[in-house]
């Protein structure tokens, strides 16, 4: 199986590198030799390797600059996409394609005022340009018609890039108090896990031969998350009290204050509740779901010690 896989640079992208079945061939073009951001460049790459499967994870995710750069985080969320499910109808390809808890509103609740999960089908309503793109490249790639998979995830995470545990452990090394909004609710996904779990449905295709009825029985939305619920202060604060027990702060755990989203504006809305039901997916794949406080062990077992001389760093820069 020839794999045309886009946003290595990215977290989830940069996973799949290594988790993505021995046998496929790979090709994982640069930016230099794919700009999403250019519709002929995607299709002479598509048009020339010329892959069985087209897996993409690359999304622009800077939430609130796209209130701003709402042209450039349409034309990679959403025309990028669209492309490629284009090309691969023209190929027979599958697509897979990544997305985000961000197509809801957000306030999915029970009779009680609960947070519930949301299932594939229920209405989408975005709240923000980013939520707005990603849906709108779900949409295209629905419309055109190719055989795909569309994974919907959340709150990801990693060693690799920009994300909120990185941006914790910084802060809880140069800082004595943070504070944290406490009433937005989802589950942290490592990217580790959404790759590993990436890489046996894949392995499934492969053993189908990549066939047609495999995609016209399973093709369409999942949901692909840790299991659990947990606020972001609360993963703040998990990350913080690893890494402390782990010797990874190199100074005394900050105070932690939770606090509500409206003492911390931002330029893009947020969902209040971001999580997502995996019955669906579980059902179809036979995944094994992890908790996420088991994913956040993990990744926190692979965080080299914080020594001395960094830590010094630190409080120089401050």
């Amino acid at each position: 199986m020839r794999i045309l896989l886009t946003g290595t640079n990215g977290q989830l992208g940069n996973a799949l590198l290594s988790h993505l079945p021995e046998a496929a061939k790979i090709y994982a073009p640069t930016r230099a030799e794919m700009d999403l951001g250019k519709a002929a460049e995607i299709r002479q790459c598509i048009q020339q390797f010329r892959p069985d499967l087209i897996i993409n994870p690359a999304a622009y995710t800077a939430v609130d600059l796209a209130e701003k750069e709402i042209e450039q985080a349409q034309a990679i969320n959403a025309t990028a996409p669209a492309i490629m499910a284009e090309e691969a109808c023209k190929l027979g390809a599958g697509l897979i394609h990544y997305s985000t808890d961000y197509v809801y509103a957000g306030d999915k609740q029970d009779k009680d005022g609960d947070w519930q999960a949301y299932v594939e089908s229920d209405a989408t309503a975005p709240l923000n340009v980013y939520g707005q793109t990603k849906l709108a490249g779900e949409q295209a790639i629905i419309v055109s018609g190719c055989r795909h998979l569309i994974l919907r995830t959340s709150w990801v995470y990693s060693l690799h890039g920009k994300n909120f545990f990185l941006t914790m452990l910084k802060l809880a090394r140069e800082r004595e108090q943070l504070r944290i909004v406490n009433d937005q609710w989802g589950t942290p996904n490592a990217a580790a896990w959404l790759a590993r779990a990436s890489g046996d449905i894949v392995g499934q295709l492969l053993q189908n031969g990549n066939k047609t009825d495999w995609w016209s029985t399973l093709g369409g939305i999942y949901h692909l998350s840790a299991s659990g619920k947990t606020s972001w202060f609360e993963f703040a604060s998990a990350i913080v009290r690893l890494a402390d027990q782990q010797g990874k702060l190199g100074k005394p755990s900050p105070e932690m204050l939770g606090i509500p989203a409206s003492e911390y504006p931002t330029p893009a809305r947020r969902p209040h509740n971001s999580l997502l039901s995996t019955q669906k997916l579980q059902a179809a794949f036979g995944l094994v779901i992890p908790d996420w406080q088991t994913c956040l062990q993990a990744t926190m077992d692979t965080v080299p010690p914080c020594t001395n001389q960094q830590t010094q760093a630190q409080g120089q820069t401050n």
